[in-house]
């Protein structure tokens, strides 16, 4: 049995999505907080468990019988080392053989505000009697994607990354990835794989990308980080997301957004979603054409 946590989530679902191509839904289960937000799930044959992080009495009934774990990360930034915690506790106790979990791009050494959670569950997850691997997550694609509207309408790309080279890769990538990790069991044990997309870009480059792709005028404006968490609270982020969103920004332009070591596609043994790609699909999506 393989239990994805945060099922419901963008990358838990996309997780569950690609196993149910290679494996029976009988071997596979879907921790939620919420299980009505996965009935289709359940009417395809996957069992459903209901799971919270911050309530470990739901935990030792939800990991029974379960074999391998992907704990997919907490969205509750400032929880989130607790609610892993108490995640690896329970699957020890409940006998799960194996813990693959989502961190965060070279989690041990990025500056990022991100990575100190990061860097404490796995250091507990090391210390646990489990087997366990690590996939350090780089930047997702569509974080930047979510910012094309505003682009648009207002033809300016804000941020404050400088030069700094991104390799985003789309969640589908990262949901391959976990995905292939999950089905090819122990070759994978004890590794910690830095997972990023195959090429790099800036800001301004994206920023150029979406003026091609669109024919709109898009300019790349640099902020200071404080400018740009400002404008992402004035455009209604709350406080703490828009910190973060600035943080990450600036690490950025530190480099910590940024690898070469082409393990992704190595490891879901297809190249990476260019951005252009996703770039195209996110554009045919929207609504209608922005302008003014």
């Amino acid at each position: 049995m393989i239990l994805v946590t945060g099922a419901s989530g963008q990358l838990g679902r996309l997780v569950l999505e690609q196993l149910l191509q290679h494996l029976p839904a009988s071997q596979l289960a879907a921790g939620v907080r919420t299980p009505e937000r996965v009935a289709d799930l359940q009417a395809r044959g996957v069992t459903i468990r209901p799971l919270d992080y911050s309530q470990p009495e739901t935990l030792p009934q939800a990991l029974e019988g379960v074999e391998t774990l992907l704990l997919i990360s907490s969205s509750e930034v400032g929880q989130r080392a607790v609610q892993h915690q108490n995640v690896i506790t329970a699957a020890e106790k409940a006998g799960v053989k194996r813990l693959v979990y989502t961190s965060l791009l070279h989690a041990d050494t990025s500056p990022l505000g991100l990575a100190e959670e990061h860097k404490q569950t796995e250091a507990r997850l090391k210390a646990s009697s489990l087997e366990w691997v690590i996939l350090r997550n780089g930047w997702y694609t569509e974080n930047y994607l979510a910012s094309l509207p505003a682009a648009l309408e207002h033809h300016v790309l804000i941020g404050c990354a400088g030069k700094g080279r991104i390799t985003s890769a789309t969640r589908q990538d990262y949901a391959s990835a976990a995905a292939t990790v999950l089905q090819e069991g122990a070759t994978h044990n004890g590794k910690i794989y830095e997972l990023a997309g195959d090429t790099s870009y800036s800001l301004e480059e994206y920023a150029a990308e979406i003026t091609r792709l669109s024919g709109q005028e898009v300019r790349y404006q640099n902020l200071s980080e404080n400018e740009f968490r400002d404008a992402l609270i004035q455009a209604g982020l709350p406080e703490g997301f828009a910190a973060l969103l600035a943080d990450s920004d600036a690490g950025a332009s530190q480099g910590a957004l940024f690898d070469d070591s082409l393990q992704l596609s190595q490891l879901i043994k297809r190249p990476t979603t260019p951005l252009t790609e996703a770039l195209q699909q996110a554009l045919e999506s929207l609504p209608v054409p922005a302008h003014n």
